[in-house]
């Protein structure tokens, strides 16, 4: 697993910056037309949006065969997890050798992490990683491996052909441990049903 000390996504929208339409620091559910199964009922924290590339982190595919204490371990960071000892969550298809976490801004390294709202970050070195251990770590945290990334466009055009819904991130839901319900959950938010995308796609 490779843990780089800076970020690869430069240029992110500041968390304070009007949006102009981009989509990060929301939730992209998946919906009726999402036809690749990477992405079936997957829930992703959108991290970047820009007019150039998308990056997000899935929130709902734990890794059942590896827990985060177990990860550090094999990483030689030892010390019990301050927090929650919580499954490694399967962030997307591209970099799966490399670790993204999801945490709360309690902790921020100025020169690792990525500021993603007023109270998320998003850090890739191995620092926050050693914070887990100690008294410094985050009070919410995911670990993901691998990360949701497309091209300049790509994101509008699924979202256009119905493979996604959007809708306003919920942190509770990012750090839920509920990961077989998230799906249904983030739906919820909008008042959609799985039964009702079920009836829909039949109707297709």
């Amino acid at each position: 697993m490779v843990l780089n000390a800076q970020s690869s996504f430069d240029n992110p929208l500041s968390p304070d910056e009007d949006s102009g339409g981009y989509l990060a620091g929301q939730f992209l559910i998946a919906g009726p037309g999402m036809n690749d199964d990477r992405f079936k009922n997957t829930v992703i924290y959108m991290c970047v949006h820009d007019q150039e590339q998308a990056m997000g982190i899935i929130i709902n595919r734990p890794k059942d065969d590896l827990s985060l204490s177990e990860m550090l371990g094999n990483l030689e960071i030892h010390g019990d997890v301050t927090h929650e000892d919580n499954i490694v969550l399967y962030g997307g298809p591209v970099e799966q050798n490399r670790g993204f976490v999801l945490h709360s801004r309690d902790y921020f390294d100025p020169e690792t992490s990525l500021p993603l709202s007023k109270s998320l970050a998003l850090s890739t070195s191995k620092n926050i990683l050693k914070s887990l251990v100690k008294d410094n770590a985050p009070k919410s945290a995911v670990l993901a491996l691998g990360y949701a990334g497309w091209h300049a466009g790509q994101l509008e055009t699924e979202i256009m052909q119905n493979g996604w819904f959007t809708a306003p991130a919920d942190e509770a839901l990012i750090f839920s441990t509920d990961h077989d319900n998230k799906w249904k959950q983030a739906l919820a938010k909008l008042g959609i049903t799985p039964e009702l995308l079920s009836a829909e796609a039949g109707n297709a």
